[in-house]
């Protein structure tokens, strides 16, 4: 029994409208750092594979752990019995998957110790540091119906800071991180020693948003102009607004954007792009979960609506061309449309120039966590670094500060655009399912937030 007889039973299944199979391998290993010693350390291997079957909008799924031809029979088998449908078993043993190297070696932990030491003679008020360090791989195998089948290994590495100050009894943290889709070996080799994104960088950048929290004065309420800089990440967008771009979501009238393709939902300044072919970013892929090739979509273009984000099944029910879109967690779970990299596209305006021309509000540098109503497109969002702005001049770090509008709402109030990209990468929940994504966004100069605060 071989690949090619796997792909030939998967073809041959009659009476649905497509079928598939999914496997996948691989293994991680992370750490935690804290307080100048190992805290705590894993490692895990998984692999397994899952079977499905569509028959017009239902999905039936049956799936188990390993990837030998014994285990593509057995979930074959079962979902024959689920299904009610005859499936050709197959016989033999042996890999379903050829043998890859999935080895995701340990991370090298010997600078930490003088990285940890670097900080607490930067501050004497710091009173816990921690680094989580991680790095996997994992290779994924489609056969799908339609004869084809693909490939995708997956390398990722992820690096972290944290550190906890106090002073005069005021508590205050800082965060910063860096994440790719490379292995260890290439995750460091873009930077200098010192420079940000590097081990030094990351640790710093976390130190100096800490202390800058500690001078902070509590923030006013109101609305005001807020001016969300590149690194404050893409969670507005990504929350706000591209979720209710996935088909599912709009299939289902959960999103504002329903039936407005071809239509103007934001100034003509903005365009919003989802692209999984971004070398090295996060949420990028070669295929997605259901084997179709990653490809750069543009979501809304010069204010313009232009395509949703769809898998193969909301593609069919919605006569949408597939955008591959369809992501998964695991074996475990079926595919579903998904944000990959989304991003708001550069302008061209200058950070100086929208600061100097915003008169009165709020320097948004870093967002946090927040909620959002997916059908009304409403949200709120913490601010976890942010500074007063009067006159185009730089005031007092403030705390306490949340954002809050209307995600359609706000893309026409972008009054203007940066020129300069910025990358934040994160993990997407949905439908109880998380993968890894990137929200990006240059500076943004947006009119008419609601900022809560000390007189909310």
């Amino acid at each position: 029994m071989s690949l090619s007889d796997i792909r030939e039973i998967i073809s041959e299944i009659k009476g649905v409208d497509n079928a598939d199979l999914y496997a996948a391998k691989g293994e991680s290993h992370s750490i935690k750092f804290e307080d100048g010693r190992m805290d705590t350390t894993s490692s895990s291997q998984a692999e397994g594979l899952g079977v499905r079957v569509v028959i017009g909008d239902n999905s039936v799924y049956a799936h188990t752990m390993g990837t030998k031809m014994s285990d593509a029979r057995s979930a074959i088998a079962e979902l024959s019995d689920m299904s009610g449908i005859g499936i050709s078993p197959c016989g033999g043993d042996g890999e379903l998957m050829r043998e890859a190297d999935l080895r995701a070696s340990p991370p090298d932990i010997g600078f930490l110790h003088d990285l940890d030491s670097k900080l607490r003679g930067e501050c004497k008020c710091l009173r816990q540091v921690t680094f989580r360090y991680r790095t996997s791989r994992k290779s994924v195998l489609i056969v799908r119906k339609d004869g084809s089948v693909a490939l995708d290994e997956r390398a990722y590495t992820s690096f972290s800071a944290s550190v906890v100050l106090e002073r005069d009894g005021a508590v205050e943290t800082g965060y910063e991180s860096r994440s790719l889709k490379l292995g260890m070996g290439d995750f460091w080799s873009d930077r200098g020693a010192g420079e940000p994104g590097t081990p030094e960088g990351i640790a710093m950048a976390a130190l100096e948003r800490g202390l800058a929290m500690l001078d902070a004065v509590m923030c006013p309420a109101g609305t005001m102009t807020v001016l969300l800089d590149g690194a404050a990440g893409g969670a507005m967008i990504h929350e706000a607004c591209g979720h209710g771009l996935e088909a599912d979501i709009v299939q289902k009238d959960f999103s504002t954007f329903r039936d407005k393709l071809g239509e103007q939902v934001a100034g003509p300044i903005v365009t919003i792009i989802d692209d999984a072919t971004l070398p090295g970013a996060w949420g990028s892929y070669a295929f997605d979960d259901e084997g179709n090739p990653a490809a750069r979509n543009v979501l809304i273009e010069n204010g313009i609506l232009m395509s949703y984000m769809t898998d193969m099944l909301s593609a069919k029910r919605g006569g949408l061309p597939v955008t591959g879109n369809g992501r998964r967690e695991s074996y475990h779970h079926l595919p579903l449309p998904r944000m990959s990299n989304t991003y708001v596209a550069p302008g061209e305006s200058s950070f100086g120039d929208m600061l100097c021309g915003m008169g009165r509000g709020l320097l948004v540098k870093k967002m946090g966590g927040g909620e959002v109503n997916p059908t009304s497109g409403d949200f709120v969002f913490q601010v976890t670094e942010g500074y007063l702005v009067d006159g185009g001049k730089v005031g007092p770090a403030v705390k306490g500060a949340t954002l809050a509008g209307n995600g359609p709402s706000a893309l026409w109030n972008i009054a203007a655009v940066g020129d300069k990209l910025s990358l934040d990468p994160g993990t997407c929940g949905k439908s109880g399912q998380g993968v890894p994504v990137t929200d990006g966004q240059p500076s943004l100069l947006i009119k008419n937030l609601t900022v809560g605060g000390a007189d909310a």
